[in-house]
């Protein structure tokens, strides 16, 4: 494993940081240290929330402070237990990743902004859409609204700045870019990417487990979708 920096949050949280570069070896080594911390957990463990390069991990101080050994603080004792916990471990080779197809309906009134994004990029509409549909999307991470994935890899044909001014309301499923990022709007929410398409697929359900369609370390294939009747 490459070397952890951890720092304490709070009295009930501990950040823990794998480096500062977002790329794929980082997250597919988060991943690996989530799923063994979710395996092992240690007692009064309460969540752990991956991000870009580093996940934070949320637990119960009284739990922590009655099950594991001494040290100078409470967060020192989860630092030690995660140390000790992935001191061994080898960093993950041949993961193999759910490839999750999203169908998308592109342009019109489901993206509004496809027409802004060719034209930034100097591309047709049908250009942006084939490079958009290319390529297989890394879940970094999930956030901003309950299971809207952060996805990295866009073709940097596709980079367009976000909107200079925000939407109010943004509909559930709209499919947007925002800088060198794409990502999918959950619910109906204010947000400043461009829209360039939607889709019907729900993202997040309380009735399933997990709630969440999409999790850290999925694979995003977005699949172009016409209308019935359209041409």
């Amino acid at each position: 494993m490459p070397a952890i920096q951890f720092k304490q949050l709070s009295e009930q949280a501990l950040f823990v940081e794998f480096g500062s570069s977002i790329n794929e070896q980082t997250q597919q080594q988060i991943q690996h240290a989530v799923t063994i911390l979710q395996q092992q957990p240690f007692p009064g463990l309460i969540e752990i929330v991956p991000s870009y390069t580093n996940f934070c991990v949320y637990y119960d101080p009284f739990s922590v402070f009655k099950h594991l050994p001494v040290a100078d603080t409470i967060a020192k004792r989860v630092q030690n237990y995660i140390e000790q916990l992935l001191k061994n471990q080898l960093t993950p080779t041949n993961t193999t990743r759910r490839i999750i197809e999203i169908p998308v309906f592109y342009g019109g009134e489901y993206g509004p902004d496809l027409q802004e994004v060719a034209d930034y990029n100097k591309l047709t509409i049908d250009e942006v859409i084939r490079i958009h549909t290319s390529r297989d999307y890394l879940v970094y991470m999930l956030g901003f609204a309950p299971g809207f994935p952060y996805l990295g890899g866009l073709d940097a044909r596709l980079i367009t700045p976000r909107r200079a001014t925000p939407r109010l309301e943004i509909a559930a499923g709209s499919v947007g870019i925002g800088g060198e990022q794409t990502g999918i709007y959950p619910f109906a929410t204010p947000g400043g990417w461009q829209i360039i398409g939607r889709t019907l697929t729900p993202l997040f359900s309380l009735h399933n487990n997990p709630p969440t369609l999409l999790q850290a370390g999925d694979l995003v294939r977005f699949v172009a979708v016409k209308e019935e009747g359209s041409c």
